[in-house]
């Protein structure tokens, strides 16, 4: 999304307890959590929040007070936070193609869900700052939504990605070439059937450990 829409850093989130680290991008040192943004043709500003670590436990409820607190002040209208989601049981022609549903904090959100024809998520979980921010989002009467997109528990989900991107597209009503994402989704499943095929002859040819029973 931020090359998409031409969005720069504007700023960044900051904390003591975050990882010591710089993530160095094209010779440049970033913060890990960062803040985008731009305007665009339709008139409207979009702000993104982009992290490179997924934040513990305790830090959850801060960062997420955190953010309501700069989107408020910044009197933001309304904020879609995406959240990766494990379906067991499908096979591999369904894990082709990622689902996308959807949940708002308030009614107005939630009829909108409705016109734009996205599947809602009925029953269930959903944790983390995504959570969070729903409920935030309910109790102070902001409009939050929580993408939920099926997503390989074990490595980078470029098609969910997509997905995401395809549901925040209709719901902001922009325009964004998603692509790029499906070709790094075909080139990372590439990358992993070699590492399998790599793989099986070693697995193959080594012997299996055998039980010792006097250790």
């Amino acid at each position: 999304m931020i090359d998409a829409l031409n969005l720069k850093q504007i700023g960044a989130l900051d904390s003591g307890e975050f990882p010591a680290l710089s993530v160095v991008h094209t010779g440049e040192p970033l913060s890990p959590v960062r803040i985008y943004a731009g305007d665009q043709p339709s008139g409207h500003r979009i702000v993104v929040f982009v992290s490179e670590f997924k934040p513990k436990p305790h830090l959850i409820n801060q960062i997420s007070s955190a953010i309501m607190k700069w989107a408020k002040e910044k009197q933001c209208k309304m904020m879609i936070s995406p959240e990766g989601m494990v379906v067991e049981g499908k096979n591999a022609e369904e894990e082709s193609i990622a689902e996308a549903y959807a949940i708002g904090s308030t009614n107005g959100v939630r009829q909108m869900l409705v016109m734009k024809n996205i599947p809602q998520f009925k029953n269930g979980i959903i944790a983390g700052v995504s959570g969070v921010l729903l409920n935030k989002g309910k109790q102070s009467a902001f409009d939050v939504i929580s993408i939920l997109t099926e997503a390989h528990p074990k490595y980078p989900d470029a098609r969910a990605a997509a997905a995401a991107i395809n549901v925040i597209a209709s719901i902001i009503d922009i325009e964004i070439n998603v692509a790029p994402l499906y070709e790094e989704s075909e080139r990372i499943e590439q990358q992993l059937q070699k590492f399998h095929q790599q793989a099986k002859p070693m697995v193959s040819s080594t012997r299996a450990p055998q039980p010792n029973m006097y250790g």
